[in-house]
């Protein structure tokens, strides 16, 4: 059990890096989904399952839909779509 939760620990810190490092906002967005995820894991093996089932729902679920709509409404989804028709085009 030791050696799960030093790979999850590792995992977060992995998630956590490459969230801040990643120039693409809808892949920081997904990788911020499994941190989020994986804390919610951490969160079951520290044995507060309340934490869990908030930082699954609100960490993962509503902020991450959030984050998606933003990232629509501010049109990055859609510029990368156009960005690849253009690279297939030519």
């Amino acid at each position: 059990m030791l050696i799960f939760k030093a790979i999850l620990l590792t995992l977060l810190i992995v998630c956590a890096i490459s969230t801040s490092i990643s120039k693409n906002l809808l892949t920081s967005v997904v990788i911020f989904m499994s941190y989020s995820l994986v804390m919610s894991i951490l969160w079951i093996l520290l044995e507060s399952p309340d934490l869990a089932i908030t930082e699954a729902a609100v960490g993962a679920g509503v902020t991450s839909v959030l984050f998606f709509v933003t990232l629509k409404k501010i049109r990055a989804i859609d510029q990368r779509k156009d960005e690849k028709k253009d690279e297939i085009e030519e």
